[in-house]
């Protein structure tokens, strides 16, 4: 099968298209003929040597992919070949046939293209479990996302307000944070002039978001405690601004504040799968009418594969990146 592999760590230039053996299967697995497959800042973590795949993974880039069921494994119920679906990976998403649990397999709604389908899984599932199951988002609750024009921002976005809540963002331009806006965001900053902190606590009368989702890690650590109410839950799904902060916790004795490391690529099977079932429970009536939807900025072909995670890492998108494979 066509895949993309990577020789040796480094920049987009090791990335290249050639041949690997099709996985194999289990009784509890699904295959999948992808058609598309979203690119992920922790692809290009991997690229890097920075973020091997678990025990047991694909080594091949992808944590999200859209296509057509192949196969079936015997012990697999409620899924057959035929199905349109998508799936939440934890790795082998840039390849045409990928192999995973039936429990991380959704369904792809009428709706939906492949190659939009291709940008959910990832995203919303990860927003679903650190916002509304970890941090237990409450009924007409705030969430702090960071990175608003991500796609864990503009899924955040959607998500939240579909539950009722009030969503703030942070974005790197004013372009950006106008159309976090028009997406449905009530507060946009933008972090290169603004105080996120202090914008959070002004839109909230002094009070603070219950939930702050981080993906930047230390230079942002006191502005998000900042951020946070009484009793809030700060998430931190990344490290991408760096690993090592000074920490006054005489503040989260005081605020009674809880601060919840969290990854998805490493969870057990069993835990992705309970993740996906919440979701679809919770969300996929407001997925197939469209009420929320990804945001796609752009389709490029597998053979662009270098073009994809050279865009990611300048920031250049709105929303989800997609590799087409069929």
């Amino acid at each position: 099968m066509r895949a993309v592999l990577v020789d040796k760590p480094g920049d987009e230039s090791v990335l290249r298209v050639g041949d690997a053996p099709a996985p194999a299967m289990g009784a509890g697995d699904v295959r999948i003929r992808v058609a598309a497959a979203g690119v992920n800042r922790a692809d290009l973590l991997q690229r890097q040597g920075l973020y091997p795949p678990p025990p047991g993974a694909s080594e091949i880039l992808g944590l999200e992919c859209a296509g057509v069921v192949r196969e079936v494994g015997a012990e697999v119920r409620g899924v057959k070949p035929g199905d349109r679906v998508m799936a939440l990976l934890a790795g082998g998403g840039y390849a045409e046939e990928v192999v995973v649990s039936a429990g991380c397999v959704l369904p792809v709604p009428d709706a939906l293209s492949l190659e939009a389908a291709a940008a959910v899984p990832e995203v919303f599932i990860t927003v679903f479990l650190n916002v509304f199951q970890l941090a237990a988002l409450p009924e007409g609750g705030s969430v702090l996302v960071h990175g608003g024009g991500s796609g864990i921002g503009t899924a955040s976005i959607q998500l939240v307000k579909a539950a009722g809540g009030r969503i703030f963002v942070t974005a790197g331009s004013d372009e950006k944070c106008r159309r976090c806006r028009d997406l449905g965001a009530d507060l946009a900053v933008n972090y290169r002039t603004g105080d996120f902190a202090e914008a959070v606590r002004a839109a909230t009368d002094g009070r603070g978001a219950d939930v702050v989702l981080d993906s930047i890690g230390a230079p942002y650590l006191r502005a998000n405690l900042r951020s946070l109410a009484v009793g809030g839950r700060l998430v931190l799904i990344g490290l991408m601004g760096g690993a090592r902060a000074e920490l006054g916790m005489g503040e989260l004795l005081a605020r009674r504040l809880s601060i919840i490391g969290s990854t998805l690529r490493a969870r057990p099977d069993a835990e992705k799968a309970e993740a996906v079932a919440g979701f679809r429970a919770r969300f996929a009536d407001s997925l197939a009418s469209g009420r929320v939807r990804p945001i796609v900025d752009r389709v490029l072909p597998l053979e662009d594969v270098a073009e994809a995670h050279r865009a990611m890492k300048a920031s250049e998108h709105f929303g989800k990146i997609v590799l087409r494979l069929a």
